[in-house]
């Protein structure tokens, strides 16, 4: 099994880097994990909703680019799907013993995924209804999915 973390966007911040790398070591023990960034476009200044939308999808084209056929894609969305860390973990359990080989969890730009990669997905999942920065939520996505790691292996964690 394999699961890829592909993110609109480079993580420029140090802290935030070093927190995913650490997560990236840690999540090495349960299988192949790997971070893909999608180079962000430049937001419009004053173009609305419709040059908004062409970026979107621009920035979608390039995500669907590093999606394979098989892959299993969730989206993470406000509006997404909420779970506990549980009820991820058992989720992840059950694609996995149902044929899932990779994972590819879609994390979109500052103006959201467009709906060329919302079409794709085959699940959204909402970390929250609050709104985080992007490099944040990368580095909490990686966290929960080392705990759902840890719990899925019968291993302590913290709750």
């Amino acid at each position: 099994m394999s699961t890829a973390i592909l993110c609109v966007g480079r993580m420029k911040e140090k802290a935030y880097r070093m927190a995913a790398d650490e997560y990236m070591k840690r999540l090495g023990r349960y299988g192949k994990y790997e971070e893909i960034e999608i180079p962000d476009l430049p937001e419009p200044g004053a173009g609305g909703s419709a040059l908004e939308e062409q970026i979107r999808e621009k920035e979608g084209a390039a995500i669907l680019s590093r999606i394979r056929p098989g892959d299993r894609v969730i989206a993470l969305t406000i509006p997404g799907r909420k779970m506990d860390s549980l009820q991820l973990a058992e989720h992840l359990e059950r694609l996995k013993a149902g044929g899932v080989s990779r994972f590819v969890f879609v994390i979109g730009g500052s103006l959201g995924l467009g709906k060329n990669v919302l079409e794709r997905a085959d699940e959204e999942l909402s970390m929250s209804d609050m709104t985080f920065p992007h490099q944040l939520a990368r580095v909490m996505l990686m966290e929960q999915l080392y705990r759902a790691e840890k719990i899925n292996a019968g291993e302590r964690y913290h709750k």
